[in-house]
């Protein structure tokens, strides 16, 4: 099978990561016999200083032409105080929106040999597997009107969360659908007891429910969600929520693994006719550019992220479980970074899922 990937290796550790997954990415390719035609680009904030913008229009050309897109980590301090459309930032709300991916899933599951390294007592991390979907593509960072304006005390910042029912059925949908491959329970996350556009989300979900009989629907208030990944996070199966809040509650799902460095990510949007999905696929990590250059960053976010790629575009099932196999038994030989307590580099971490693979 032909693999042609983009990949975005970003600022900070996003460099040193991407080159790591694709290091497990490109050992796959010859393992299964597959033929990986790899391009590189620029996006974010490599991308502002090498052409003005964070999202050229050559990786926009790039990123059409691809079958799937491996990112790394966008952003750094220097940008902190830029215009909006001079961040790194938005360059990925951009090549999100090229691309139409609407859907979000980041994985949450807590390892045996990862239970001491999270802050949570090993007694509740017993059972954590979990996929928070988030909706991507929608809400306070894609709403109009938005802005500052006015000047003194009459300056204003403004920010629109606003979403269509086609929206929030369609994101719903995939949620139910990734419920029946797991343990069939769904919950949706709003704020319907303050929210308007909460309150549509919830009608919306309860109407898309009926055709998912054999999933069951709850809902919770993201407040109390929040409190309850600490308090009882394996009760969760499928969870799913807008923009904002998906934004929120992952980066707080990731701290149950240990480290947020463990986290993939995949950006999903239209199915193809074989039955493959459109999509980005980058660790949850920033950038962190206090450790750039170091090689203690932990690349298995990366590492993740290329198995997802696998197993949703490419539709290669046994490849993606060969290198999550890989990782588990990486993990459990102790051969990880500084963040979950080991020496290993980088590089020695990425070499290593290589050799578990095979």
């Amino acid at each position: 099978m032909q693999l042609k990937v983009l990949a975005l290796p970003g600022d900070g550790i996003g460099v040193e990561v991407t080159a790591e997954g694709l290091r497990v990415l490109k050992h796959v390719a010859a393992k299964y016999k597959h033929e990986l035609v790899l391009t590189e680009g620029l996006l974010g904030g490599i991308a502002i200083h090498k052409t003005g913008t964070p999202f050229p229009a050559e990786t926009e050309r790039l990123t059409l032409e691809a079958d799937a897109t491996i990112m790394g980590a966008f952003g750094l301090p220097e940008f902190d105080n830029a215009p909006p459309d001079k961040r790194p930032e938005r360059g990925l709300l951009a090549i999100r929106k090229v691309l139409g991916v609407y859907a979000n899933l980041r994985p949450v599951k807590a390892y045996e040999a990862l239970l001491d390294s999270s802050p949570l007592k090993n007694h509740l991390l017993a059972g954590v597997d979990m996929i928070i979907v988030r909706e991507l593509t929608g809400g306070l960072y894609y709403g109009t009107p938005r802005g500052i304006s006015g000047t003194g005390d009459e300056e204003r910042g403004t920010n629109t969360m606003t979403y269509t029912r086609s929206e929030i059925a369609r994101i719903t949908r995939m949620a139910f659908k990734l419920a029946r491959n797991r343990r069939r329970k769904v919950t949706s996350v709003d704020k319907s007891n303050v929210l308007e556009t909460s309150q549509l989300w919830r009608r919306v979900v309860e109407e898309i429910a009926p055709e998912f009989p054999d999933v069951k629907l709850d809902h919770l208030l993201v407040d109390n969600a929040a409190m309850q990944l600490v308090l009882k996070p394996a009760q969760f199966d499928v969870i799913v929520m807008e923009n904002m809040f998906g934004d929120i509650l992952s980066d707080e799902g990731s701290v149950i693994t240990g480290s947020i460095g463990m986290l993939p990510s995949a950006s999903i949007g239209a199915q193809k006719p074989n039955g493959a999905w459109v999509g980005l696929y980058e660790p949850v990590h920033g950038s962190a550019p206090d450790i750039a250059g170091k090689g203690i960053a932990n690349p298995l976010g990366a590492i993740g992220s290329v198995a997802a790629m696998l197993e949703y575009s490419f539709g290669l099932i046994e490849e993606a479980a060969a290198v999550n196999t890989a990782m588990e038994a990486v993990l459990n030989a102790g051969v990880v970074t500084r963040d979950l307590k080991g020496t290993a580099t980088t590089e020695q971490a990425g070499k290593a899922v290589c050799e578990a693979i095979g």
